[in-house]
């Protein structure tokens, strides 16, 4: 039976949404591991986001472009993965209200520590380099740590990438990231790569741990 790992995140302006495709590819590169779009594609994998928690008007004022054709996901249906990568944009250095609002509506699954055990990671986009590359993830943990998941960072295991230091490089060992700057940038070659090895990384490693269980 194959390990299903599903990419779940809230992304406004799309820069988040660019590192969850990157992530899908490298996780579907693993032999074994279904991990694409579930709208059109259901037999393999999911990448799937979080409901809005903004009214239109809002959204609209905020600039913020429309949403994907992207299945939003439930609670429930989080237990149906073997893996799990959450994506998300930081406000004042911890996750976007949206997803924890999300987070905030898996009490029945926390209850019964439905959650316990599968493998987790996170990516995440800030506006600049101080604002929050490695506090968003961090502060993040605590989600993952009441569920029982085992969290996954990919630490250095992106190799020469993580030393960076010619380039505007987002990501950090807790995970995949981007600088969204004003919003006009997007995800480079090299923050898409570190995505890729994310996705593939931390398939590989639910991968294993299915196949011991």
């Amino acid at each position: 039976m194959a390990t299903k790992v599903y990419i779940v995140y809230y992304s406004m302006y799309g820069h988040v949404e660019k590192l969850a495709e990157e992530i899908k590819k490298g996780a579907a590169s693993v032999e074994g591991v279904e991990a694409k779009l579930w709208q059109r594609d259901p037999d393999n994998g999911h990448m799937e986001q979080v409901p809005e928690t903004l009214p239109d008007e809002v959204l609209g004022k905020m600039s913020a472009p429309p949403k994907s054709d992207v299945p939003i996901i439930t609670p429930s249906e989080l237990t149906e993965a073997d893996g799990l990568i959450f994506g998300f944009p930081t406000r004042f250095g911890m996750m976007a209200a949206q997803f924890k609002a999300f987070l905030d509506g898996t009490g029945g699954l926390w209850r019964a520590q439905q959650l316990a055990g599968k493998p987790a990671g996170i990516f995440y986009s800030t506006g600049s380099q101080g604002g929050g590359q490695e506090t968003t993830a961090l502060t993040a943990i605590t989600q993952l740590v009441h569920h029982g998941m085992i969290y996954v960072p990919i630490g250095y295991t992106f190799g020469a990438g993580m030393f960076e230091m010619e380039k505007v490089k987002g990501g950090s060992p807790y995970g995949a990231g981007t600088l969204a700057g004003d919003g006009s940038r997007f995800p480079s070659e090299l923050e898409l790569e570190q995505a890729f090895h994310q996705g593939k990384y931390i398939a590989s490693i639910a991968k294993k741990l299915k196949g011991a269980a």
